[in-house]
């Protein structure tokens, strides 16, 4: 398992202390194997130091490597290894440099889906945004960090266990929020068959989330990871724009049963651009390639525009083309209905939320858990201001 070749890494450069400019360079990789059925992948660190008589900084990654030959991969970690120790002396105060230049000559050759970095002269470094540098320049599409906000490896805690995915933009997390992270997740182990310590929930943190007119704003992701670090929650951060890209790289970690959470809106949205883009052929395959034998997609209802009409899957607006396949779906549990949802809370939005923090608004407390609300408060994110100071 990948989790027990990180700690014979760690050990490894846990006792070398270099005493002067010295580095340290340690690595435990597992190569493609001979019928080609394992992927290559593995640890690289870096103990260093830049001044003397100053403690010494760790820098850590996991590498998946993409070449089909044994000597091509080996060539590919070499160049990383340079990279690695040209980045420590050169690109220490710099982060998105440093991260990038981990895919100089091997761009195409390796994926780096998490990089630690400790020690004095990366003090300042913020490990969430190291994960979404990671995915925003391109080196991986899948990046994690946990509730105190540290890079994670899915091989360190998610191996056969089951895991629920929760997607959403979460600015701000609100109470609908909470509910469904609560009753959904309870389905799922329920569904699963699995206790707390055999399963995991988890969001996720899409790019296209992210973005907006101007582009990613790291303030507003930041303020987004605090609520949902607050909420106790462990964090995907991906370039995935539908979820088959997740499911493909949650695929080397052998998980048990996979569900993911979505509004029934985007549910809808969903199936009906699927159709729409391989309605002359490709229909079967794609869909396919989603609802695969161990996932199972939960879908959490909503109000329509007039906020008076509940949408759930009995009334799920998709093309009438598609019926028969959303039918068979439902019928076979691949897609199932949330239950004992809160139907109190479903007209509260996110958005109208999150304008009356940035106006300054009355009230808006209400629609969020304290914690949240008063992290908000505490550390004035989303544009927060105190008008009565």
């Amino acid at each position: 398992m990948l989790d027990h070749e990180y700690h014979l890494l760690h050990s490894r450069l846990k006792h070398e202390r270099p005493s002067n400019l010295f580095f340290v360079f340690a690595d435990t990789i597992a190569s493609l194997n001979y019928q080609r059925t394992v992927k290559g992948h593995g640890w690289l660190g870096v103990r260093f130091q830049l001044h003397p008589n100053r403690e010494p900084n760790d820098f850590v990654v996991h590498v998946k490597m993409l070449d089909n030959d044994p000597q091509q991969q080996q060539s590919a970690i070499g160049v990383l290894g340079v990279n690695m120790i040209y980045a420590c002396f050169n690109h220490y105060g710099d982060q998105k440099a440093l991260i990038e230049s981990l895919h100089d000559g091997i761009r195409e050759r390796v994926t780096i889906d998490l990089i630690r970095l400790s020690g004095p002269d990366f003090a300042e470094i913020d490990s969430r945004l190291v994960c979404l540098d990671m995915v925003r320049l391109g080196l991986t599409d899948v990046a994690m960090f946990d509730e105190h906000g540290q890079c994670i490896h899915a091989s360190e805690f998610l191996y056969k266990k089951s895991l629920m995915v929760v997607r959403g933009h979460f600015r701000p997390p609100t109470l609908v929020t909470s509910d469904v992270f609560d009753v959904a997740y309870k389905q799922f182990m329920s569904d699963a068959g699995a206790d707390g310590e055999k399963s995991e929930i988890m969001a996720e943190l899409t790019l296209d989330y992210l973005g907006s007119n101007g582009g990613i704003r790291d303030q507003d992701y930041l303020d987004r990871a605090d609520m949902l670090c607050a909420g106790r929650q462990k964090v995907i951060v991906s370039n995935c724009t539908n979820h088959i890209g997740l499911i493909h790289y949650l695929d080397d970690f052998r998980i048990s049963t996979l569900g993911l959470v979505i509004g029934v809106r985007e549910l809808s949205d969903l199936i009906t651009n699927k159709y729409e883009k391989h309605k002359e052929g490709m229909l079967l395959a794609e869909f396919g390639q989603l609802f695969t034998k161990n996932l199972r997609v939960y879908a959490y209802p909503a109000l329509s525009d007039d906020l008076k009409t509940l949408i759930t899957l009995e009334n799920l607006p998709i093309p009438s083309g598609i019926e028969f396949l959303v039918k068979f779906l439902i019928e076979n549990h691949f897609i199932v209905s949330v239950r004992n949802y809160n139907s109190e809370i479903l007209s509260i939005m996110p958005n109208d939320i999150f304008q009356m923090i940035q106006s300054g608004t009355l009230g808006w407390e209400r629609f969020l858990p304290d914690v949240l609300a008063n992290k908000i408060k505490e550390k004035s994110l989303f544009g927060y201001c105190n008008t009565n100071l």
